[in-house]
């Protein structure tokens, strides 16, 4: 079986070194290429004919440039598949990683995962690094709680917030001073955004929402 070609794109040459020995001694993988700037990678990554690429993720002090080329790469060769490998482990960073094309991203101290992850990204499989999958998911939550945020308006909200405190609608349009028919037109916008039959349902959806 012919071996998945694998290019590395590192600043450090020590650890370069080291990872290509250790790449090298794996079954069914080998080191076709390495750079260790932006402009190398670019230069040379056609060349190479890659199946997989290792790309650290801060070529030049924390410039975070190894996403520029990742990107950079990916306009080259539109299947490339790309795994980030960085000590970094902020999750606006590994979330910025995956927006710019990479499958995968690993912290240079679980170097021994990397052989696995190459074989995974190179047969498709969806073996995301525990670390980026935990930081993907709180990306996803927090775009879904936006998303949440923006399905009522400011005045539903509060109409909502005083139905969960068991206000009447006498007491609500007295605290909002608005009629009770606007009051029923609102609850009635309410129910059809929320999917839900009763105010009451409603107020408790978005109580546990924390929408107010």
């Amino acid at each position: 079986m012919e071996a998945i070609k694998v290019f590395l794109v590192e600043d450090d040459p020590v650890w370069r070194k080291g990872l290509i020995d250790y790449l090298n001694k794996e079954p069914g993988l080998a080191v076709v290429g390495e750079a260790g700037t932006k402009a190398e990678a670019v230069e040379r990554f056609l060349n190479a004919g890659a199946d997989i690429v290792l790309m650290d993720i801060n070529l030049t002090e924390n410039n975070l440039d190894g996403i520029e080329t990742a990107m950079e790469l990916i306009s080259l060769q539109a299947d490339c598949k790309i795994i980030m490998l960085t000590s970094l482990t902020a999750e606006d960073v590994i979330v910025e990683s995956f927006s710019a094309g990479a499958v995968n991203y690993i912290s240079k101290s679980s170097f021994k995962e990397i052989p696995e992850a190459i074989r995974a990204a190179h047969n498709r499989q969806s073996a995301i690094h525990p670390t980026a999958a935990a930081a993907l998911r709180n990306e996803f939550l927090r775009l879904k709680n936006e998303e949440n945020q923006k399905l009522l308006s400011p005045a539903e909200k509060d109409i909502l917030q005083l139905i969960h405190q068991g206000k009447t609608q006498t007491q609500i349009e007295q605290s909002l001073h608005i009629t009770k028919r606007t009051i029923k037109n609102h609850i009635n916008r309410i129910l059809k955004k929320m999917g839900v039959k009763t105010s009451k349902e409603a107020a408790s959806k978005a109580s546990q929402k924390k929408l107010f």
